[in-house]
């Protein structure tokens, strides 16, 4: 079913997006009219390229887009890539609260990260972890804030910014359109220790095993 057509993005006076009201009938609407599929993990290809731009805004986006939220919720994450169901595509979901606890819910459709100034740069160095690594988790310095510029599902163009744990969810999921995983991030050691536990875990959601 397609995005509803009364669904309106609102900006607040910096033009960032207002992500934090009605989130919990947004992301059921989304979720009701989407089938969750499974999650690729660590191997499969399409984590491991760079996604396709969106040119086209129509019925498939909007039809993506809430088969990734139905998708996010099934595997309990707070955020979703489109490679993540092995949509080659740059789009990602959230529906992830900061560090005050407050809500966040959106999609943001050809992400890009804002490049902040060096000095004023505050690292935040927390566990991470990765509905495609499911069951592993390490500690990974980010800024503690970040914003993203992209276009919403109508292809109107939108900023979206946030602080703490939301903030790592931001650069998390542009990092995944882009090509990498968390994991790519670590030192050898850490990375192959990741691996490990994920080799040890039982996924609690389907996935998509790599051939």
């Amino acid at each position: 079913m397609a995005q509803q057509e009364n669904e309106v993005i609102a900006v607040d006076d910096d033009g960032y997006v207002v992500d934090t009201e009605d989130c919990e009938a947004r992301e059921l609407a989304h979720r009701e009219r989407g089938t969750a599929r499974r999650i690729t993990v660590v191997g499969n290809p399409v984590l491991h390229r760079e996604c396709k731009d969106v040119t086209e805004f129509d019925d498939e986006l909007a039809q993506l887009i809430d088969d990734m939220f139905a998708s996010q919720r099934a595997a309990e994450g707070v955020g979703l890539a489109a490679n993540q169901i092995g949509v080659d595509a740059k789009v990602f979901v959230y529906d992830c609260p900061d560090d005050e606890g407050v809500r966040h819910t959106g999609v943001v459709v050809n992400p890009k990260l804002v490049e902040l100034p060096a000095a004023s740069r505050v690292l935040d160095d927390s566990n991470e972890g990765c509905l495609s690594v499911p069951t592993a988790y390490a500690s990974l310095a980010r800024p503690d804030y970040a914003e993203v510029t992209g276009q919403d599902a109508k292809g109107n163009p939108i900023k979206v910014r946030g602080t703490g744990y939301f903030a790592r969810c931001l650069q998390h999921e542009t990092d995944h359109l882009y090509g990498y995983l968390y994991i790519d991030r670590l030192s050898k050691r850490d990375r192959k220790d990741a691996l490990r536990q994920m080799a040890e875990g039982t996924p609690r959601y389907e996935t998509v095993p790599n051939e």
